[in-house]
């Protein structure tokens, strides 16, 4: 085990990692080739105003995180995941035919119905994915296959965004970018037919259609374990605050930094290459044991770089050439470090979270963290929003969030490590 690739020599981590890789490849790909092509061309689709298509797309991605998360668990509990895997894949390379349709008969709608969909087969996809992971890996295995999958997710986040972005700019690169995504899915399904069986421990669950109680019900299995619990909040902390950094990079690049479309990607790739290293940095620290001490040296790492961050970009003033200034490189390098930081603080969380969770009821603990992360981004863009409304500028709105991350996460993070000790 000197070496975590080990994993993907296995049958029981492979397939998995590589359905996971594809689906999050597609969803971004998806998203960014939609996003950039209702932004520079939204005249031809819709009345709307610009402005509101991107908010607009993604708030249409996260409702079903809301709607059915509840629901996904419950079926993750009761049936035969890497069956259920398999069904989900399948709906995928459905949305994705679905969606050239869209883009061949030039139908805003239904392509706004292809982006609720793949929020649909994400928030399915989630309690498949965390919970199997338990349930193939053995427990010293946790930190190792958590790190490889995370690392993996933003891996994917950042190609399926610079792919998206490429194909936008070809004629009709709406049709190719859902000729290539129907590929992918359709290798995801062939990839997740390798997924080792993973049987229910409970195959008499319930199966509910009152989406609200399942939503309710789902919230309140994590709520009555204190260690989990904690550990979801913490997690939902550090998607709100990589949600509100990503989705602000655009805005920081154009009018702080004072740079192209070619600097918000390299700082979306150092930041994704920051999460990558510090997942693999974590599982070598580990020693494949959860160590909470990790956690809490990820906060104060996000909160230490992420202030400097902030505070790079209230004082940033550009001169020459951008790559010539040395308060760029400082940015970037704390970029990198938000990411080390944050993948050291994320990767002991998720296992926590999956080793402490009743095997029995695991799947509607992990939908109640993917309903809690849903609601803490959307939180954090409203809050946002409400900032810039009222005067607040991106550097000042980077400074509020890394200060209150510092207090949130410190404060969580030392509390399950003297949870854990207990």
């Amino acid at each position: 085990m000197s070496s975590p690739l080990y994993l993907f020599k296995t049958r029981r981590f492979a397939p998995l990692f590589g359905t996971q890789f594809l689906g999050a490849l597609n969803d971004n790909l998806f998203k960014n080739t939609l996003a950039v092509i209702f932004t520079f061309q939204g005249a031809q689709w819709t009345t709307l105003n610009v402005s509101l298509l991107a908010p607009i797309i993604g708030a249409i991605f996260i409702l079903p995180f809301f709607l059915f998360s509840g629901m996904a668990g419950e079926l993750a509990d009761r049936y035969d995941k890497a069956r259920l895997a398999r069904v989900v894949k399948a709906w995928e390379i459905f949305l994705m035919i679905l969606s050239s349709v869209g883009f061949w008969l030039h139908s805003f709608e239904l392509l706004l119905m292809v982006v609720f969909g793949m929020g649909m087969h994400s928030t399915l996809f989630g309690p498949i994915k965390y919970s199997i992971i338990p349930q193939h890996m053995r427990e010293n295995e946790l930190i190792t296959a958590n790190a490889l999958v995370e690392s993996g997710t933003f891996a994917a986040i950042l190609l399926g965004t610079i792919l998206g972005g490429i194909l936008s700019t070809f004629p009709n690169g709406g049709i190719i970018a859902s000729c290539v995504a129907t590929f992918l899915a359709l290798l995801g399904y062939i990839v997740s037919r390798f997924i080792p069986i993973a049987p229910s421990l409970t195959p008499r669950t319930p199966i509910s259609f009152n989406l609200p109680m399942q939503t309710l019900n789902a919230l309140r299995l994590a709520y009555d374990n204190r260690i989990v619990f904690l550990s979801i909040l913490a997690i939902s902390w550090f998607w709100l605050y990589g949600a509100l950094l990503l989705s602000q990079f655009p805005t920081l690049v154009k009018t702080i930094l004072m740079g192209n479309e070619t600097t918000v990607t390299l700082l979306l790739s150092l930041f994704t290459l920051g999460i990558a290293i510090g997942s693999i940095l974590c599982e070598k620290l580990s020693a494949h044991t959860i160590r909470p001490s990790l956690i809490v040296v990820g906060a104060i790492g996000m909160a230490i770089f992420g202030i400097d961050f902030a505070l790079g970009a209230q004082t940033f003033h550009p001169h020459t050439t951008l790559y010539e200034m040395r308060e760029f490189w400082h940015i970037l390098l704390d970029l990198i470090f938000i990411g080390v930081f944050g993948g050291l603080y994320s990767v002991p969380l998720y296992a926590l979270m999956q080793a402490r969770s009743d095997a029995s009821v695991r799947s509607r603990i992990i939908s109640a963290n993917n309903i809690l992360n849903a609601l803490f981004m959307v939180l954090g863009a409203i809050a946002t929003m409400l900032l810039l409304e009222n005067g607040w500028n991106i550097p000042d709105i980077l400074l509020g969030t890394a200060l209150s991350t510092g207090v949130v996460t410190i404060t969580i993070a030392l509390k399950i490590k003297n949870q854990k000790s207990k």
